[in-house]
């Protein structure tokens, strides 16, 4: 039987053909998945009175936004972070702020070694308390450890101070709380949230960030300008979208938009 022979040039050309078929083959799509595909949905339609505003237009149209929400009680919170902030790893447990120790859902309360809900926005800062709104805001409270809670009390944030203890490499001194590294963002797109949904015109106080510590009972919580870096440092876990996409789906109904968009806090402030 007689062998054919291919042209090398021939043989060259087959072999490239054949490897862009298999490339194709194998290559992952490049369409957006996940919360990037998730977000661009919601600029077309959830802030899409928003796009391409900056400054005081933004802030504006995403109080509007957001301020359509559905109100949940205090009683209510319990559960709702409970599924809020649940461990990825084990759905019997959430990941506590601050301290980031997972515990057992069941042990929420007021006793050392339980977790309860820390108000991130300090309830005296605007004397909201625990009221039905700003005082139940799922955007901003978040199980933390009973003790490290008590430590953080209604401190503003700011860099620097001794470790607290158990706090996961959080700092505290006189007048200000630094939370560990991976909270940080967390922290200022929470706090940042209340300054936008929380506007002075619902009956509660307008909420604003300063670049002051010490701000006591006054509706101010600083630094505003360690908090946008505290947001470019840590951006958006996947922890944190979940959470999003849980408080819209399940809860509230509304979003946190700089969960969505964290280049939203340089546009604004």
């Amino acid at each position: 039987m007689l062998a054919i022979r291919i042209p090398e040039r021939r043989r060259r050309a087959v072999a490239l053909a054949t490897a862009a078929v298999l490339t194709a083959l194998a290559a992952p799509s490049l369409t957006a998945t996940g919360a990037t595909a998730a977000t661009a949905d919601y600029d077309t339609t959830y802030y899409k009175n928003a796009i391409g505003k900056t400054g005081t237009s933004l802030k504006s149209s995403l109080h509007t936004i957001i301020s359509s929400q559905t109100k949940i009680s205090y009683s209510a919170v319990w559960n709702a972070l409970k599924e809020t902030d649940e461990d990825p790893a084990d759905s019997g447990k959430v990941i506590l702020l601050y301290s980031g120790v997972s515990r057992s859902k069941s042990l929420n309360g007021g006793d050392a070694g339980d977790w309860n809900r820390e108000h991130t926005w300090a309830k005296s800062h605007g004397g909201f308390g625990e009221a039905t709104g700003p005082g139940t805001d799922l955007h901003h409270l978040r199980p933390a450890d009973v003790q490290v809670n008590s430590i953080r009390g209604n401190l503003d944030f700011d860099n620097g101070g001794s470790a607290v203890a158990n706090g996961g490499g959080s700092l505290v001194d006189a007048d200000s709380f630094e939370p560990r590294d991976a909270d940080k963002g967390d922290v200022a797109r929470m706090i940042l949230y209340m300054a936008v949904r929380y506007e002075g015109d619902d009956g509660w106080a307008d909420l604003e960030p300063n670049e002051k510590v010490g701000n006591g009972s006054n509706p101010y919580i600083g630094k505003l300008a360690v908090l946008k870096a505290w947001n470019d440092e840590d951006p958006p876990s996947a922890f944190e979208e979940n959470r999003n996409q849980v408080i819209y789906d399940s809860y509230q109904h509304n979003r946190n938009p700089f969960i969505d968009h964290p280049e939203w806090v340089e546009a604004i402030w």
